[in-house]
């Protein structure tokens, strides 16, 4: 007992060394955080101390270890005090929001990319004074106050930035807080933006897969290519905005639009001449990177499920990875319709909120993958259960995301701890300065040849804000950075669903 005890204390020791070692250089680093900084100073590792223990017995030596476990803060005194926002720049305004505690621990989130942060405020005086790591009974009292898409971005960003506190309370990663991690790396697949030639098209894919090192593409198959092309669409002229597109993001006042009026109510053909034209766009692409590469499809445009049949036939022989959001998701017949008349997997689920909604399109098994968007369908929890949910179905998961690093990285963790994970959506591959908003505790590398790091040691999300970065990345709309919130502290209505 007594060697085995040695050789215990010696690890201890080496181990101890190293943590402090890695710790003080985090201190010392001028790219970590005035916050970050002050956490760690406060947090130091007091070690148990093993050599101390030579003349104990090995009962009392347990029982002395076991009473003195260092921890990074005090979790079950731990109150939430605060949230702010800052707007980026990101997809055209992405708020980062920060919830603050009572012992300088501060959580991440994020309002999912074009919804408003009020989504977010709004909760504030539902959480304030709670202890941030009951993460599950602040996700069931809040979760009323969420809905499908956009309307999910502050649950869903409550729902991050608690599973980040409760990460650095504890002092490992989230991923461990959802049950452990199945693998060290997450596959990545690559929005590619439609192009202005096969030319632009071939320079954007190059930049993914040999400069970045990309090994799954997604890509646009739309009847907006169209455009300016007679005898390819039927009816399309009609939904034509005062440019001529067929605008999917028009006016949201407009209830009556293109944009607005879901797919089967458009009344919108495609010839055979246009699936010719569709059918091109994807051959110029496969034949640039071959079939070791999966390419996935998106935004087609709004038309019924029998074009939407025609169109993936049509599309058939080029083995794309799925087809995404055919038909609304709400549509469960339709997509059972549609995933039954074709060879191509179907895929849909990132403006779906909640299991619940879920559970319709995985019971009847209407569609091949689920593709859940993390700000929207719960947060790390919920998408987790979400998969969990769906493999026992047999179906799938790629995941859906288009936010800041901050979103990202909660998507990290989910795919790392959900094994029938695919592949996650990166959505800001030409933006250079993306990456540099934040920085990783610790300097692992965010992401590396098409993958992304799963943190093995950082806590909570394994980020810091770059703030100096975020300042010089803000929505022109709003550069209040972080200002106070006091107006969203008191809490002004009843909230119980039930009489």
């Amino acid at each position: 007992m007594k060697t085995n005890l040695q050789h215990l204390i010696a690890k201890n020791k080496k181990e101890e060394e190293n943590y402090k070692v890695s710790r003080q250089a985090e201190i010392d680093n001028p790219r970590t955080s005035d916050n970050r900084r002050s956490f760690l100073k406060k947090t130091a590792l007091g070690g148990i101390g093993l050599s101390s223990f030579m003349g104990y017995s090995f009962e009392d030596t347990v029982s002395e270890t076991t009473s003195k476990v260092s921890r990074s803060s005090a979790p079950s005194e731990l109150k939430i005090t605060d949230m702010r926002y800052a707007l980026t720049g990101v997809m055209g305004g992405t708020a980062i929001i920060r919830i603050d505690t009572n012992q300088d621990i501060y959580g991440l989130g994020e309002v999912r990319d074009a919804a408003d942060v009020k989504y977010a405020l709004m909760l504030k005086s539902r959480i304030l004074g709670h202890n941030p790591c009951n993460v599950e009974k602040i996700f069931k009292s809040i979760k009323q106050f969420g809905g499908p898409s956009r309307q999910a971005g502050g649950v869903c960003a409550v729902e991050m930035a608690l599973w980040d506190i409760c990460g650095k309370a504890y002092n490992v990663p989230a991923w461990q807080l959802l049950g452990g991690r199945y693998r060290d790396k997450v596959r990545m697949y690559a929005d590619t933006p439609e192009a202005g030639s096969p030319e632009e098209q071939k320079k954007l894919i190059e930049y993914r897969t040999k400069d970045q090192g990309y090994t799954w593409l997604k890509m646009d198959v739309s009847i907006g290519e169209l455009k300016g092309k007679p005898g390819t669409l039927v009816n399309g002229k009609f939904w034509e905005d005062s440019k001529g597109n067929l605008n999917q993001w028009g006016d949201q006042r407009d209830f009556m639009n293109y944009g607005n009026t879901m797919h089967p109510f458009t009344q919108i053909q495609i010839t055979e001449k246009g699936l010719e034209e569709l059918a091109q766009i994807v051959d110029n692409v496969r034949s640039m990177v071959g079939y070791e590469i999966p390419i996935s499809t998106d935004h087609y445009g709004h038309f019924d499920l029998n074009n939407g049949i025609r169109l993936a036939r049509a599309l058939e022989k080029y083995r794309l990875a799925w087809f995404e959001d055919m038909v609304p998701w709400q549509y469960t017949r339709e997509w059972r319709t549609i995933s039954e008349a074709i060879e191509t997997p179907t895929c849909t689920g990132e403006d779906i909120y909640l299991l619940k909604d879920f559970k319709p399109l995985i019971d009847s098994r209407a569609v091949d993958i689920i593709h859940p968007d993390l700000a929207s369908s719960g947060g790390l929890l919920e998408t987790k259960r979400i998969g969990d949910y769906a493999e026992e179905h047999g179906i799938a998961m790629a995941m859906h995301q288009a936010g800041t690093p901050v979103s990202f990285m909660a998507n990290v963790h989910c795919a790392a701890a959900t094994q029938n994970f695919l592949a996650l959506e990166h959505h800001s591959v030409d933006i250079p300065w993306w990456e540099d908003l934040v920085t990783t505790v610790g300097g692992f590398k965010m992401i590396d040849k098409g993958f992304a790091t799963v943190p093995l040691t950082a806590p909570g999300l394994g980020i810091e804000l770059n703030e100096e970065m975020v300042k010089k990345h803000l929505d022109p709309r709003d550069k209040s950075f972080f200002k106070p919130t006091e107006e969203w502290n008191e809490l002004r209505s009843h909230d119980r669903t039930y009489s």
